[in-house]
């Protein structure tokens, strides 16, 4: 990610972690170098059925 692009990334996976997953592969960086905050943790639908929601995820860079 460089320096003119935002600092943060909010994205969406079935679950928190598929999302963090997904951000720090996308902007490239270790979860170490981030902070995550979770905005939505997502639902199932009923029976595996429609109606799930994802959950979703802004993923921060750190300040160095």
């Amino acid at each position: 990610m460089n320096k003119e692009s935002s600092k943060f990334i909010e994205i969406e996976g079935k679950t928190t972690q598929e999302a963090i997953k997904l951000a720090l592969a996308k902007i490239g960086v270790s979860r170490d170098k981030v902070m995550v905050k979770i905005l939505s943790e997502g639902e199932r639908g009923l029976y595996g059925m429609s109606g799930s929601k994802p959950a979703k995820v802004r993923v921060t860079l750190k300040n160095n």
